[in-house]
C-alpha cells in the first residue's frame, strides 16, 4: 500500500532521473531509507559511458552490503523510478534489502518503448518482474500519477526534445 511518505521519496527519485537525463544518460533514480525514514543513499544511472551495470539500485545493494547490518539490511526499502532490471533485483535479493517500491514498471517502460517505435525485445537481457527475480520482498508499484513523469523522461531521452 502507497503512502505519503511513499509518494515523497518516489518523487525523489522522479528528480534523480531527471538529473541522468541532464547529464546525458539515462533517467533511472533510486533511494535507500532506513527503517526509521533516514535517507541512506540515493544515486542515479551512469550508463552513458557504455558499463550497463551502473545502475542506482545495484549501487544501492553494494552500498547496503558494505555498510548495513543484515537486518538493518531486511528493514531498509528501496525506491526507485522504474523497476529493477533483473541483475538489481538479484542484487536487491543476494544482499537481503527489505521492500521495494517504484513509481514505472518494466512492462510500462516496454510499452513507452514500443509507442517511440523501439523494439524492447531486441535487448540482450530479457525483462522480467521483480517477483520472478527474487522471492519474499515486498514490492509496491507502479503509480499511475508518478508513472507519467517517469514516461516523460523517457520519451525526452528517445526523441531528443
Amino acid at each position: 500500500m502507497i503512502n505519503e511518505t511513499d509518494l515523497k521519496h518516489l518523487r525523489r527519485c522522479v528528480e534523480l532521473a531527471a538529473e541522468a537525463l541532464e547529464k546525458g544518460d539515462e533517467p533511472f533514480g533510486s533511494i535507500l531509507v532506513s527503517a526509521d525514514g533516514e535517507v541512506l543513499m540515493e544515486d542515479h544511472n551512469h550508463v552513458a559511458g557504455g558499463d550497463h551495470t551502473q545502475h542506482p539500485e545495484f549501487a544501492l545493494a553494494r552500498w547496503a552490503a558494505g555498510n548495513l547490518t543484515p537486518e538493518e539490511r531486511k528493514a531498509a526499502t528501496v525506491y526507485t523510478s522504474g523497476e529493477h532490471c533483473p541483475m538489481c533485483a538479484a542484487a536487491h535479493g543476494w544482499v537481503g534489502l527489505g521492500r521495494i517500491v517504484y513509481a514505472s514498471s518494466s512492462e510500462q517502460l516496454s510499452q513507452w518503448l514500443g509507442e517511440m517505435g523501439m523494439d524492447p525485445s531486441q535487448s540482450r537481457v530479457r525483462s522480467l518482474p521483480i517477483l520472478e527475480v527474487i522471492r519474499d520482498t515486498e514490492v509496491d508499484g507502479p503509480v499511475p500519477e508518478i508513472a507519467e513523469e517517469v514516461r516523460e523522461l523517457h520519451r525526452r531521452l528517445h526523441t531528443g526534445n
